[in-house]
């Protein structure tokens, strides 16, 4: 629960009383490898917060492949934030890669959070504009790349994901197939 308490209080102040009301919304979940937090199809009604393991959001492509998206690590909030605020059927999975230990605030206690602690809706907004411009800075570059560029690009990003996920997830998020992906850690 400090994990959570210390990353909240990077974006705003909480007095005693607001750290506890937080503490008593939060739920712990525990996700094995494979298992979903969220599916496509269905409206996500929580949200995760990581204090370990690692997540992926992916998709199904017109093809029926697996795409990953983007990973999300420790000390991160995890859900659709398009389908959770507009209450709309995600198209997107999160799927646990490890096994995983959550904190999960439902739709109804983030709600009682914004209605009673001044300053959550500020701190929540703050978090979210970071997650959005640490997405788009981690996929935009990796676009133009050649195959080995991103692979390098990745490690050098995510130097503690590498050994964590399983290679077929991270050649999908590469945009290569397994094999591929094989090649270039062989070569390097």
């Amino acid at each position: 629960m400090d994990k959570l308490i210390n990353y909240l209080l990077q974006f705003g102040q909480l007095n005693v009383q607001q750290i506890e009301l937080v503490k008593s919304k939060a739920k712990s979940l525990e996700l094995k490898k494979d298992e979903y937090f969220s599916e496509a199809g269905k409206i996500p009604k929580r949200v995760a917060f990581i204090t370990h393991g690692i997540l992926r959001v992916c998709y199904y492509d017109s093809k029926g492949e697996e795409i990953t998206k983007y990973f999300i690590d420790e000390n991160n909030f995890a859900v659709d934030i398009n389908s959770f605020t507009q209450k709309i059927p995600s198209s997107e999975y999160v799927q646990a890669v490890t096994d995983c230990s959550l904190l999960i605030f439902s739709t109804e206690a983030l709600d009682e959070l914004s209605m009673t602690i001044i300053g959550w809706d500020k701190i929540i907004s703050q978090i979210t504009t970071k997650a959005l411009i640490e997405k788009v800075n981690k996929l935009s570059p990796m676009l133009a790349e050649d195959a080995t560029t991103r692979y390098l690009m990745f490690l050098e990003k995510f130097p503690t994901l590498a050994n964590r996920i399983p290679l077929s997830n991270l050649a999908s998020y590469m945009g290569i197939t397994q094999s591929s992906l094989s090649r270039i850690r062989k070569n390097l």
